[in-house]
Formats: structure tokens, sequence, C-alpha cells
């Protein structure tokens, strides 16, 4: 674990993350704004947010807890994405690309989890 969360390639995915929901949403149909781009801009920022917070408790049981939530917010942004790609507000190209990201994203916060997980052992 690094000595704090920016050095995290978690959080700085996750953080990489924020910016292209922020971006992909923007040209959403304005009816969304206080749905669908709404949740994904808040799911998204979620993210990072939840990794930084464990990472601060100094306490390994608290940070898997944070992790866990982080990676719930994770799969919601997942689900989001596949629901604006369906309603054509993304292009196949940038949801998939948002998913892959996400899928890297969930790929390094499992490993971290169970990093974690080991210590709290």
């Amino acid at each position: 674990m690094g000595r704090t969360y920016r050095e995290l390639i978690a959080w700085q995915k996750a953080m990489k993350l924020v910016t292209e929901i922020y971006v992909a949403t923007h040209d959403f149909p304005r009816l969304e704004l206080y749905g669908l781009t709404s949740q994904l801009r808040r799911a998204a920022v979620s993210v990072p947010s939840n990794i930084a917070e464990g990472q601060a408790r100094f306490s390994h049981k608290k940070f898997h807890h944070f992790l866990s939530q982080a990676r719930g917010s994770l799969v919601e942004i997942e689900t989001q994405v596949l629901i604006a790609k369906e309603l054509k507000y993304l292009s196949s190209a940038k949801a998939d690309s948002l998913l892959g990201q996400a899928d890297e994203l969930g790929r390094i916060l499992n490993g971290l989890l169970a990093a974690v997980k080991n210590r709290v052992a």
C-alpha cells in the first residue's frame, strides 16, 4: 500500500474514469440531467472517493469496506453505461471504451481487495 491514496494505481485509474464519464455524459439529453447523467457521474465520483477515504482510515478492515463500496459503485457504472448504450446516448465504441476502463479498474480493485483482506486475516 502507498503512503497516500494518490499513489494507488486504483485511485489514479478511477480518477481517469471520472473524467471520461463526465466527458461522455456532457452531450446526454437535457431530460437526463437529473436521471442517468447524474447517476453515472455520482457513481463515477464515488469510486475514487471511497478508495481515498478507505486508505485514509489507517485500518485494513475499514479500507477493505471502502474498497468494497468502490467496487459496488464500479458495477453501477458498468450497468449505467450499458443502459446509455441501449438508449443510444453513447456510441458502441465509447461505451466499449468506458466498459474496458471499468473492467481494468475492477481487476485492480479485486487485487487490492484480496491484498487488504489478507492483512485483515
